[in-house]
């Protein structure tokens, strides 16, 4: 299982940022659930990419890298969605 690197407060949306610790120990649940969700896509994604990717020496690390990515970008938009249904 991963763990999320901390994330930096400037980066979360700005009604996340301004709800009590609880809400946002809860955003960060929904966080954690979207790079698990977004890892497992890019895993099936690089497992039906070309050889090159596929069986290269960091092959491995390609799934968990480009969904840290996703996440580092702004997401999905899922966690931010779980968060305003809780």
């Amino acid at each position: 299982m991963s763990v999320l690197p901390p994330i930096d407060g400037a980066l979360l949306p700005a009604d996340v940022r301004q709800a009590p610790r609880a809400d946002r120990e809860r955003y960060q649940a929904a966080l954690g659930f979207e790079r698990q969700l977004v890892g497992e896509l890019t895993k099936q994604l690089t497992a039906t990419a070309g050889a090159p990717l596929r069986e290269g020496p960091y092959a491995h690390l390609l799934g968990d890298a480009m969904a840290d990515a996703v996440l580092a970008g702004g997401g999905i938009g899922l966690a931010h969605t779980i968060y305003e249904a809780g």
